[in-house]
């Protein structure tokens, strides 16, 4: 009950900013949104390492979204020098934040790639629903779609019918019927989209949201398999029924780059 009291609170929230807010201040919110979910995957990072650098994630997240969302805007491509300089501001600032950091040498490699990690893992989807908002919210409401119905569609299937386990050892919740309703209930909302949106029921794109509500599954179970790592059930507990931020963005992390990759590559208008 309580994730359906959080889900019917959130969901039209989330609707007023997708389709009333200008693009900087979508961004500033979903910027501000993920902020919080990477000071929780800090969290869980300082189970295992307490002495690293984690405000490095904080401090550098924010900028290379920004950089990235610019780059992604018409008339600012991205060239070869600009996409060189982006991941040095990236990666040289990590290094040497751990370098000083004090901590002890044999966690540096796994300090250093965590937070290397934690900023494109934050920063990517950020600029890629900041894009796709800027353009076409119709679109950002289709990526809700895919992942937010197909997420309902495999928690209460995999609840009720669920028998074989899809991942024991990193989320032995997660089965393999839960998945499979999760994923059809996806493409069914991107086909319903398609003959609302478009009059016509476009199988490219259908393949698309089949392709982001994968990515959505993968987004979960790695998330999932942070928190395993460290013994730890959820990220937070600010959404009741939920958990935390990073517990209630996982699967958009990995969703929103996918489907803005995948229209982008087959040529949809709507994020060129």
């Amino acid at each position: 009950m309580q994730r359906l009291l959080t889900a019917a609170v959130l969901v039209p929230i989330a609707l007023a900013a997708i389709f009333e807010l200008p693009g900087w201040a979508f961004f500033l919110l979903v910027a501000a949104l993920l902020e919080w979910a990477a000071v929780e995957y800090a969290a869980l990072g300082r189970c295992r390492s307490p002495r690293a650098p984690w405000s490095a994630l904080l401090v550098l997240t924010p900028p290379v979204a920004a950089a990235l969302a610019w780059g992604l805007t018409p008339g600012h491509a991205v060239d070869g020098y600009h996409a060189l300089g982006l991941v040095a501001a990236v990666a040289l600032p990590v290094g040497v934040a751990v370098l000083f950091s004090g901590m002890p040498i044999e966690e540096t490699h796994f300090a250093a790639g965590a937070i290397g990690y934690g900023i494109a893992y934050f920063a990517v989807p950020i600029a890629s629903l900041y894009r796709l908002q800027q353009h076409d919210p119709w679109v950002l409401f289709l990526l809700l779609a895919i992942v937010w119905l197909g997420d309902t569609a495999a928690y209460y299937v995999g609840t009720a019918w669920g028998r074989h386990r899809l991942a024991a050892v990193v989320s032995p919740k997660k089965s393999w019927e839960g998945a499979a309703a999760g994923l059809v209930t996806s493409i069914a909302a991107t086909a319903v989209w398609s003959l609302w949106r478009r009059q016509e029921l476009d199988w490219v794109l259908v393949g698309i949201g089949a392709a982001t509500a994968l990515a959505s599954q993968v987004g979960d179970l790695v998330e999932s398999l942070w928190k395993r790592g460290v013994g730890v059930k959820d990220s937070g507990g600010v959404l009741p029924g939920h958990g935390g931020i990073l517990d209630r963005m996982d699967a958009m992390l990995y969703a929103a780059p996918t489907l803005l990759l995948l229209l982008w590559a087959c040529g949809y208008e709507a994020v060129r």
